[in-house]
């Protein structure tokens, strides 16, 4: 026996991810004479008979024959929903669409939807949407390949220039991509498909190739047995009015029954729970109208979109796995998920999130850009994250922070933080707030940099100029040229005897105080218990004087060659010294 395969739609904000999928229920409604469309909880099913009315010539002209059951369309678009969808090594979507709108091209929650379904190994296809937003292109509803035969030369050439950039981004991810029709190999290259969510062109085609790949390419997947055990996973977790807190739950998976023994992944354990009802919406409703009524059944069989009323499921997460309570292993497959989840490290940042699906999206894209997870979990920031982040601090000042994914702060933890000067990220965006952290890191990074320069002695040469002697003692002032390296003030001042003669107190240039003076650059520098004539000789050549503990972290410094050679020049003048108090 097949199942119907499930279907997430992803994309950027305003591409058009709820009109598309408005657009693929209108569309199949409308056609409703050939087959009832099944609504379900927090999806909606395209019955074969429908896909069959729409697409059959498509089908069968890309040589695909109908087996499937159906499709079976996820209601809520976006990366949270999808997050949820999660499985251990996986995702419960079969398939994706990914939206991109063709006059905008891809964005900021594109680029993070690909990496989330790259982490996911989820296999997509390109819903370019918007085509009717195209100057040329004159967008009529059925099929973009017919509609294509009519188009003006200058509507083409524009449709394929926009195709082409879609096509040079997903190339930067490591994609193979064409236009749906162009693509020899379905299994190296992601088809894109010109749609209108206006007018419904071009939906044919993504429902023939959504059947199609399934069927071709996924057949082992959607392959279920009677006596297969039940497994679902948690999308939403949320309060009814007559039926208290409730489960959306997508089955993939066996069948479920009223009265079953059910396991879910809690906030705080397992949770173990006996199911009360089964609910689907009234035919045709709309899943997200509120108002929406309830009917009730006795049994669910994958995969279907169901909600579950039990009781003890305040703590319920989304993203958690759903399954018998009787099953082989049960507790441990939930544990073992839980545990995969929520990460727990020696070092690394602090990341928290709404629900399971997220944290994990987040710790995983996280980690792809070679950022560490001392911790991961469901759940507001509390004061334990900030004193965690604090003891990562110490060791690490880059590591030290706390990111917060779609969750609130508690007032603790937030004196706290304010206290310890522990940064906090928070956002609903998972792909602005690793360029926000990595953002700060970069800045933060170069802050310590700079701090840390300040503390060490910078390789430093000069000669003093004999003609611009301002004062010859309390303090020396004399005018020198920088041959090699930098001078700042504080700087202790080294003979070539490698005596210390004094340190520079302050550094002038026409009458400006300055920071430091560099290479070629001459300057007046006065010299605390410096005397001209006497410990400095208008002849001689002077060092900065480098702390032997010093001299590794020096290193470490951007050094030019020459700055580099300084070093050991006055490594070796220093230890000269130390070789003669030693024979003394």
């Amino acid at each position: 026996m097949i199942r119907q395969p499930i279907i997430a739609v992803l994309g950027h904000v305003d591409h058009g991810k709820t009109l598309f999928l408005d657009k693929i229920r209108g569309t199949t409604i409308a056609e409703r004479e050939a087959g009832r469309i099944t609504q379900h909880i927090g999806a909606t099913e395209v019955p074969a008979k429908i896909i069959e009315k729409i697409s059959s010539k498509l089908l069968k002209k890309f040589g695909f024959e109908l087996k499937i059951p159906g499709l079976l369309f996820i209601d809520t678009p976006g990366h949270e929903a999808f997050t949820n969808l999660r499985k251990r090594g996986g995702s419960v979507a079969d398939l994706a669409v990914l939206v991109i709108d063709i006059t905008q091209g891809v964005q900021a929650q594109t680029k993070e939807a690909i990496e989330i379904l790259k982490s996911y190994k989820t296999p997509f296809v390109v819903a370019a949407t918007k085509i009717d937003a195209l100057h040329y292109w004159d967008s009529k509803k059925g099929s973009f390949l017919e509609n294509m035969k009519e188009q003006s030369p200058q509507a083409l050439q524009q449709l394929d220039e926009k195709i082409y950039e879609i096509v040079g981004k997903l190339y930067e991810f490591g994609f193979q991509s064409d236009r749906f029709d162009r693509c020899t190999d379905f299994t190296k290259q992601i088809a894109i498909v010109p749609v209108s969510n206006i007018t419904g062109e071009g939906i044919p085609e993504i429902l023939m190739l959504l059947t199609g790949l399934s069927q071709k390419f996924l057949s082992n997947r959607l392959e279920i047995t009677e006596e297969e055990e039940p497994k679902g996973t948690v999308l939403e977790v949320r309060e009814e009015k007559g039926l208290g807190m409730t489960i959306d739950v997508i089955l993939y998976a066996g069948k479920l029954r009223i009265n079953d023994e059910v396991l879910v992944g809690g906030k705080n354990g397992i949770i173990k729970t006996k199911i009360r009802a089964l609910l689907k919406p009234e035919p045709l409703s709309e899943i997200r109208d509120k108002k929406s009524a309830f009917v009730n059944v006795s049994e669910v069989s994958a995969a279907c979109g169901v909600k579950i009323a039990a009781p003890g499921l305040d703590d319920a997460l989304a993203g958690s796995p759903v399954v018998l309570a009787k099953s082989k292993d049960a507790k441990g497959q939930i544990e073992r998920e839980l545990k995969a989840i929520r990460v727990k490290g020696k070092t690394g940042i602090i990341i928290k999130a709404d629900a399971l699906g997220s944290l994990e999206a987040l710790t995983q894209l996280f980690k792809s850009q070679g950022i560490k997870v001392r911790e991961a979990d469901v759940g507001d920031i509390t004061r334990k994250d900030i004193i965690e982040a604090c003891s990562v601090k110490r060791a690490n000042p880059l590591e030290g922070v706390v990111v917060g994914f779609n969750v609130g702060i508690e007032e603790h933890a937030s004196i706290e933080a304010k206290k310890l000067n522990i940064k906090i990220f928070r956002g609903n965006v998972i792909y602005k707030l690793i360029e926000d952290y990595k953002e700060w890191r970069a800045q933060e990074q170069e802050r310590l940099k700079r701090e840390r320069e300040k503390k060490l002695v910078w390789p430093a040469k000069f000669i003093v100029l004999p003609q611009y002697i301002f004062r010859n003692s309390n303090p020396a002032v004399i005018g020198v040229r920088i041959l090699v390296g930098k001078v700042r003030p504080n700087m202790k001042v080294l003979n070539s005897q490698g005596k210390i003669v004094g340190k520079v107190v302050s550094i002038q240039s026409q009458g400006k105080e300055l920071d430091e003076a560099c290479a070629n650059e001459e300057v007046a520098v006065s010299i605390d218990k410096g005397v001209v004539g006497r410990n400095i000789k208008l002849n001689e050549t002077f060092y900065s004087y480098i702390p032997k503990k010093q001299f590794n972290d020096v290193l470490t410094l951007d050094l030019n060659e020459e700055e580099r050679g300084l070093l050991e020049e006055i490594k070796s003048i220093e230890q000269k010294i130390e070789e003669e108090k030693v024979v003394e």
